[in-house]
Order: structure tokens, then C-alpha cells, then sequence
């Protein structure tokens, strides 16, 4: 809605400023003004001044000033619409009168907004009744407990094809508004329309305001098409213009807090867990040019967090490219990715809150990310490849349109090319005809994941290419950690979670005893990557071969007495899924013995392989010759297709009751 001046000057002269700035800030008469501590910065002598007589406000310590309007606005977090419908409530003035098909516009749009509320409302009684059973089982999985339940508004869609329908009819709700509204499915092609959320958990979606305008359901049974569904879109609701917990993650920032952009409702749900209040997620698209304003309306640098796979890494790429060319004067992006295999919910609850808040303090400028992208993986060996890189960097900058930002981003690359592309300095550093992935000066010091670069050129992500020496010259030595070494545990810290199949080796020996008296010399020559995993298969060990025969409990009371209760509770939570059967404490005998097999040789194979990797890089750095790279090139092949056999121990189980899976 637009205002006109005069209804604005209304509002000013029927309102003084310090009655508005009064109810957040404490104000003393000085003079002809009145005067209190700043709303912005903690300060002890006052430098906050109002004037009503000018009608503004004014505040020293942070260089801000403004009227009512610019008030509310920077202390509640609203947008100018908001602010002077706030401002006509508290003075009783009504708003200008708009025209009959504004008006009828307006108030179909609040009786969609009726309609939703009552959805959410249902929803949410249903997740507490008995036929939410099932739903609450699956939050309790993710470690969403009753009072997050009720912060967030989740529900439970019933599996009946008109149970919302029929609820809604009963409410006086006609058909049509459900069906426009997103809740009903219907068409030329269907006679009676049904309800498009069936058996599944609901996370209702709010715009800016906090009201209910649209419903993300993810289902619970596994053979269905889609595991996550949103509403479609509506009068209310258009997803690439609003994000999940926007309202609330705004109130949040204005609070202090800063603004996280992860991927899903239920990482949205664990970073707040974890006390990101600013966390927020774009609704099942990449983030588009709607969200990236919302974002920098409550943050000058958000950080996107992503998962730290393939499909994470694209996702930053992604929003790289809508970013560049909207880049302005202190408004940009950063960028932190997750351990690879891992999200926010799975880290938090494999290694606790300080593990979040190290990915996000190690988020790195947006520069640094597209620096990685253009060098990912590639050779700069020739003249012309390197003049290939500078022209792709002077294309992108080229499409930043704020000119200051642009010319700084010129000379930020300028810099990292002659970095790039610099002679090595010292001794043994004269150069060939080829150079790997530009390694010059500053170069191959480690990968942008790690963090821990303390200054100079960013250097490539590493992982996904090598130097291919040519057919003369020696390249500079190969020393960028590769990504399978440089993702491991020793190479990320010790507050990371336990790896997975470490956690599922201790786990089927924690459940099932029997496995230590039959299987204590191959689980004693198992080396175990995590310091956690070592100490806990160590006291195995020696319990197994001290201790009188124990059955789970009695191992478990054993372990505690020792002090190592907590590191059971990080193998407990390392296992983010419940598909392997056989480390179950159900389990019977047959799959319990197939699946350690399975889990001893998958461990003792990829440990090999990690051994040949370092090797082969090791190798190659000392000699960039083609038989070191083939040996290198073959040990990555050989991992990766390691990587696909890991869901192999998955749903064996057929003694225990479930669908066995062959080799």
C-alpha cells in the first residue's frame, strides 16, 4: 500500500517521537530535547537525543537518525508499510481508504489467511492425538522434542483423502477457498476434490508478518513420489519470495543474532536448536533474487551453510551467480560448508552445538568462493589456459553492476592471478613447461573446506583434479590434501562426530557382546581414525579380556564406571540412520555376524585405500612423472566407487524380521 505525504505528516504531527522511542528507551528531559542510553549500542553516558520539535531522533553513538517511521523500523525489524500501520493503530487514525477491488482483494486475502490458520491448527491438534503416533515417533528421531514441536507449529497431515477437507467443511470454509488456498487437489479431471497432504509431518510457512500462507509436508513412508511436498502456489503464497522461519529469523536478527541460510525446514529447525535464531532456508528451490533481498534487508553478509557435498558445493555456485551481479557497498555473501555427509540436524547431533558454530565461524567471503570455483579442478600448464582463467574472471566481474564494488573486485583478482601464477620462490623452484592447477607462489597450502589458510591467494578446492605432468619439466611439488584427507576426522578436529561406520563397528559390538569373545583380535586390529572411537574399542578390549563374559547392559555399566558413558552417547549419535539391522540390539545372530563382517571389511579396505592415497600424492609430489599420476588417479577411482558399496550394509536383516539385500 502506498501513503501520501500529508497522511504521513498526519501521522508525525499526531505522534510525538519520544512517546514512540519512549516505550523502548528510558528519556530524560535536557533542555529543549530529551535524552537517553542508545538503543543500539551498549554505552553509560547517554548520546541518544529526540527532538520533537523537529520530529526526529537522533543517535551519536551509531551515527543513526530517522523519525517514528525509521524507528520502528530499525528496532522492530519491519518494513515501511508495517511501520506506519503500527504508527496509524497507535494514534486511531485509519489507514486511506483504497479502491472497492483493493478493498475486495484485501479481504479475500485475509480469509485465505483464516483458512490457513485453521489448517495449522488442525494439523497441530492431530500430531497430538493418537493418530500422530507415527509422526511423533519420526520428530523424536530427529531429536525434535514437544516444546521445539510447539515453537515451530508442526503438525501431522492424517493419511484419509478428506480429513482436513471434512474438518474445514465443519468450520464453514467452503471448497473453493480450500482449493485456492493450496490445501485441496483438484482439476477437470478429478470429480471430488482431496486433500494434498496425506500421512505426513507439517511445517507450516510464514511470510515476514508471521502469518500462516502456505504448508511444507514431508512424508513418512518411503515409497512415495516426492519425500518433501510444498503447497502450491497461491494468492498468499509464492516460494521464491518468502523463506521458512523469515518472521521470526528477523526478530531474531534485530536481537543480536546473525543470519544462516541452510537448506531445510528441519536444519532450519536444529540450527536454531543450536542458538542460530537467525536461521532460515528457501522453500525447495535455490535461493533466488526475492530471497537474496529479504536476506540483506536483515543482514549486510548472510552466510549460506550448506551440506558439504556435490550437490551442496553447486548450490553455492548457484548463488554465486545470482549474487554477482547484485553486489552493492557492504552487501555480499558468505559461504560455510558442512562436513561432507552430513547436515546441520546430523552434525548437531553427533557433535554438539560448539561443532555448528565452528562451520559457521570458518564462512568464508563470497570472493574466496567463486576464486574456488573458476580453479576447481583444472590445469593451467599452457598460456593460453591461464589467460582462458583471466578472461572468465574478467567476465564475471565484469557483471557486477555497482561500479565501486566492481572496480574493487578487479583488483581483488588481479592480485590473486599474479599470486596464482607466481614463480615459487627458494631454491629447486624452477619451472617446466606445465604447472598442475596454477600451483605458484602461495599455492597448495590446503583446501577452502578446512579454514584454516591464514592469509594470500585462496587456493583451489582440491579433490576432484590433479597436475598431469606433460611431457617434460618437473611441476611444483604435490602437497594439496586431497578432499577423502582432508574430510577425515584427523584433518578436521576433534569436536567432529564420530565416522559413521566406526560408530556402527562399536555399536554391534556395545549390542552384542558375544562379538568381542569371537571377534577380539580382528576388532584389536582395527585402527580407528577418531580419538573418541580409539579410547572406546581400547576399553573393549580390555574389558573383553579381563572382565568376567557381560551381556550389553552389564558392558555398558562397566564402560560408565569407567567414565565413558559420554563416549557412548557420540557413538549413539554418529549413527544417523536406523537402515543397518544388524547393529540393532534386536538383531538376530545371523545378521548381526553378516553385518559386522561387512562393516570389519569396508573399514579395513578403505583405510588401505587412504594409505595408498597419501602415498601416491606423496609420490607424485616428489616425482611429477605420468606412472605417479595414473597410481594416484586409480586410488581416487578405487575410493569412489568405495563410496557407493557403503549402503551395502543397509536393510540386511532377515532374520531379524526384515527384507534382506544381496550383494
Amino acid at each position: 500500500m502506498r501513503f501520501s505525504p500529508q497522511f504521513l505528516d498526519e501521522l508525525r504531527a499526531r505522534i510525538p517521537v519520544s512517546e514512540v522511542v519512549g516505550r523502548r528507551v528510558k528519556l530524560t528531559r535536557a533542555g529543549r530535547e530529551m535524552k537517553g542510553l542508545s538503543p543500539f549500542n551498549k554505552e553509560k553516558s547517554p548520546s541518544f537525543f529526540v527532538n520533537d520539535a523537529k520530529m526526529m531522533w537522533f543517535d551519536f553513538s551509531s551515527g543513526k537518525n530517522g523519525n517514528i517511521f525509521d524507528f520502528i523500523m530499525a528496532t522492530e525489524g519491519v518494513s515501511f508499510p508495517e511501520a506506519v500501520e503500527r504508527m496509524a493503530q497507535l494514534a486511531g487514525v485509519p489507514l486511506p481508504k483504497v479502491s472497492r477491488e483493493d478493498e475486495q482483494r484485501e479481504a479475500h486475502r485475509k480469509s485465505l489467511h483464516e483458512v490457513m490458520e485453521l489448517a495449522a491448527k488442525f494439523f497441530q491438534d492431530t500430531l497430538a492425538a493418537r493418530a500422530g503416533a507415527k509422526a511423533r515417533g519420526y520428530l523424536a528421531d530427529r531429536g525434535i522434542d514437544a516444546a521445539t514441536q510447539h515453537k515451530f507449529r508442526l503438525g501431522y497431515a492424517p493419511s484419509e483423502r478428506f480429513a482436513l477437507k471434512e474438518y474445514l467443511g465443519g468450520q464453514g470454509i467452503p471448497v473453493p477457498d480450500m482449493v485456492e488456498a493450496g490445501l485441496l487437489i483438484a482439476g477437470d479431471d478429478i470429480p471430488v476434490p482431496y486433500d494434498r497432504f496425506r500421512d505426513r509431518v507439517m511445517f507450516p510457512i510464514t511470510d515476514m508478518r508471521g502469518r500462516i500462507i502456505a504448508f511444507g509436508g514431508r512424508a513418512l513412508e518411503k515409497d512415495v513420489p516426492a519425500k518433501y511436498l510444498n503447497s502450491p502456489e497461491t494468492p498468499l503464497f509464492h516460494k521464491g519470495s518468502n523463506l521458512y522461519n523469515g518472521a521470526a529469523a528477523r526478530q531474531a536478527v534485530h536481537d543480536g543474532a546473525a543470519v544462516v541460510v541452510v537448506e531445510g525446514y528441519v536444519d532450519v529447525i536444529a540450527m536454531v536448536t543450536a542458538g542460530f535464531g537467525g536461521a532460515v532456508a528457501p522453500l525447495g528451490t535455490a535461493l533466488t533474487e526475492d530471497q537474496l533481498g529479504l536476506l540483506w534487508k536483515m543482514a549486510d553478509e548472510p552466510v549460506l551453510c550448506f551440506d558439504g557435498d556435490k550437490a551442496g558445493v553447486r548450490a553455492a555456485y548457484r548463488a554465486v551467480d545470482i549474487a554477482m551481479p547484485r553486489l552493492k557497498p557492504g552487501k555480499s555473501l558468505r559461504f560455510a560448508l558442512l562436513p561432507e555427509g552430513q547436515d546441520p540436524d546430523d552434525l548437531l547431533r553427533s557433535a554438539g552445538p560448539e561443532a555448528l558454530k565452528d562451520v559457521v565461524a570458518a564462512a568464508k567471503p563470497l570472493a574466496a568462493m567463486l576464486w574456488a570455483r573458476e580453479t576447481e579442478g583444472h590445469q593451467f600448464d599452457t598460456p593460453e589456459r591461464r589467460a582462458a582463467l583471466e578472461a572468465r574472471i574478467n567476465g564475471l566481474t565484469e557483471a557486477i553492476a555497482d561500479e565501486s564494488v566492481r572496480k574493487y573486485y578487479r583488483q581483488d583478482f588481479a592480485e590473486r592471478l599474479a599470486q596464482f601464477f607466481a614463480p615459487a620462490s627458494g631454491a629447486g623452484s624452477a619451472r617446466g613447461p606445465w604447472r598442475g592447477q596454477g600451483q605458484g607462489r602461495g599455492q597448495g597450502q590446503g583446501n577452502w573446506r578446512g579454514g584454516q589458510r591464514p592469509g594470500g591467494a585462496w587456493p583451489p578446492l582440491s579433490g576432484s583434479g590433479f597436475p598431469r605432468p606433460g611431457a617434460s619439466g618437473r611441476a611444483a611439488p604435490y602437497v594439496v590434501v586431497s578432499q577423502q584427507l582432508a574430510l577425515s576426522p584427523l584433518h578436521r578436529g576433534h569436536r567432529t562426530s564420530v565416522p559413521r561406520r566406526e560408530a556402527l563397528i562399536l555399536q554391534s559390538a556395545l549390542n552384542h557382546p558375544w562379538l568381542l569373545h569371537d571377534h577380539l583380535e580382528e576388532l584389536a586390529s582395527l585402527e580407528f581414525r577418531h580419538p573418541d572411537a580409539e579410547r572406546l574399542k581400547n576399553a573393549l578390549i580390555d574389558i573383553a579380556a579381563h572382565a568376567a563374559a557381560l551381556d550389553a547392559e552389564g558392558l555398558k555399566e562397566e564402560l560408565a564406571r569407567r567414565d565413558l558413558d559420554s563416549l557412548i552417547e557420540r557413538v549413539a549419535a554418529a549413527i544417523t540412520t536406523a537402515s543397518v539391522w544388524g547393529t540393532r540390539p534386536n538383531a538376530a545372530p545371523n545378521d548381526v555376524l553378516v553385518t559386522w563382517q561387512q562393516l570389519v571389511a569396508l573399514h579395513r579396505q578403505w583405510h588401505s585405500l587412504t594409505k595408498e592415497l597419501k602415498d601416491a600424492e606423496q609420490a607424485l609430489g616428489q616425482e611429477s612423472s605420468e606412472a605417479n599420476y595414473l597410481r594416484l588417479r586409480d586410488v581416487k577411482d578405487r575410493l569412489a566407487q568405495m563410496d557407493g558399496t557403503e549402503a551395502l550394509i543397509e536393510g540386511f536383516g532377515a532374520s531379524s524380521g526384515r527384507g534382506a539385500r544381496t550383494l
